[in-house]
């Protein structure tokens, strides 16, 4: 708030505000993740995570595709660093829930979970 109310000091000021503000906020995407235990997720969850670190058989083709974080809540990383997973919803369609890994993937050393398809990740402590 700090931050905005400085921007409305003058109109110099608030012209670099706005140029400034965008690179602000892509810098500190990380801030917005949580922690969750492995075994506090539910138990899809814990399903998806066992399959990942056994390397699959995954129920959906688009398990282990590319996820591109383009909402930038993840840590930024080079492309092709995070795969995402579907977490089984009992409906007809994959539904809203994912567990997105990064690095070695059978290792699942570096994952995280949404329940709200990517507006909001928890990463998964072991």
């Amino acid at each position: 708030m700090a931050k905005r109310a400085a921007c409305l000091a003058g109109s110099l000021a608030l012209a670099a505000c706005l140029l400034v503000q965008p690179v602000l906020a892509r810098q500190q995407p990380d801030t917005a993740v949580g922690t969750i235990a492995a075994q506090e997720l539910p138990k899809e969850a814990q399903r998806t995570l066992e399959r990942i670190e056994a390397g699959g058989p995954f129920p959906y083709d688009k398990d282990g595709s590319r996820f591109g974080n383009y909402e930038r809540v993840l840590p930024a990383q080079p492309r092709g660093y995070y795969r995402e997973y579907t977490v089984k919803s009992g409906g007809r369609n994959r539904g809203a829930k994912r567990i997105v890994c990064g690095g070695d993937q059978r290792a699942a050393n570096d994952c995280y979970y949404t329940e709200d398809h990517y507006n909001s990740f928890k990463r998964i402590s072991k």
